[in-house]
């Protein structure tokens, strides 16, 4: 069988539909698909890296529009690696990554969107929020303290953080999307969704293994405490803001080597569908190719 044709779930199975009630107990952290092993799932994200190249190289060109790739999981779900193998051969000049954090000083000064925003890719891009605005819809639900901290007009202490406060950052997250949709961003979201048993398993690796303890942080296993907390705010998450302008896919993570193959596939797929073209040569711009190939070729 070809590489290209290696099976794989048709990726639609894994966007959370706008019209169906989402629950995360219904996707499956440790499917594989169609894909046998690793390495038959080495050969599937080699082809689609290649073609990712080539469709990079398009995007720029055309400048017409903009991608941007929006990760979202738990501590130790893959976001780190999962960027570094799917974008491993896009052009660096081309590709912007940004890890948002708790925000500072300045960015609270703001609204909750500001810090985001400001980082969008422009058009013939490609931009990739390793965690994004959503972070401001899933942790303050499980610390809602947080949200005293951003100093906003009319809540003052944590009783005054009723649910009309969240549909109104749903509400705002939406038109955003809407709107960067509407003047040619293509929005992908990726939850990578992780088993509770493979996070032990991967914080317990980051504890034993010295290459990988820098990277272990005590709020890891502490906030394991909050595990349903934070599984029941992003099923809200998804059920507000899985839109057809701007989806959810819900990806299995507790195998890193199938999560990386099926979003290569989700972004090149996604990618292919847009209007891409290498910009036509007026007939000026033709013939002085013509006479600079003449020349050329005379020499």
């Amino acid at each position: 069988m070809p590489e290209h044709e290696l099976p794989l779930l048709p990726t639609r199975d894994f966007i959370a539909s706008p019209q169906t009630p989402f629950r995360l107990e219904d996707h499956p952290t440790d499917q594989t698909g169609l894909l046998p092993d690793k390495a038959a799932a080495r050969q599937v994200r080699k082809v689609q890296l290649e073609r990712l190249q080539q469709l990079q190289d398009l995007l720029y060109a055309d400048g017409r529009y903009a991608l941007l790739l929006i990760f979202q999981g738990t501590d130790a779900s893959g976001k780190d690696s999962t960027i570094k193998h799917v974008m491993s051969g896009v052009n660096p000049q081309g590709c912007k990554v940004v890890s948002f954090k708790e925000p500072n000083t300045t960015e609270l000064q703001h609204d909750f969107l500001w810090r985001t925003y400001r980082a969008l890719p422009r058009k013939g891009r490609i931009g990739i929020f390793n965690r994004s605005y959503y972070e401001d819809v899933i942790v303050p639900r499980v610390h809602p303290e947080l949200i005293i901290r951003q100093q906003i007009p009319g809540i003052h202490q944590l009783s005054d953080i009723q649910p009309k406060f969240w549909e109104q950052r749903y509400r705002s997250i939406n038109d955003m999307e809407r709107h960067l949709h509407q003047n040619g961003t293509l929005i992908l979201k990726f939850f990578l969704h992780l088993s509770a048993g493979e996070q032990k398993r991967r914080l317990l690796k980051r504890i034993r293994k010295p290459a990988k303890q820098w990277k272990f942080a005590m709020s890891d296993w502490q906030e394991r405490v909050y595990w349903e907390q934070y599984c029941e705010a992003f099923e809200d998450v998804v059920n507000q803001t899985s839109t057809d302008a701007a989806p959810w896919y819900i990806v299995p993570a507790d195998h890193k080597w199938y999560m990386r193959t099926l979003i290569s596939r989700i972004v090149v797929e996604q990618l292919e569908r847009l209007d891409l073209r290498y910009p036509p040569l007026s007939d000026t711009q033709q013939a002085q190719l013509d006479k600079a190939r003449q020349r050329l070729e005379g020499e």
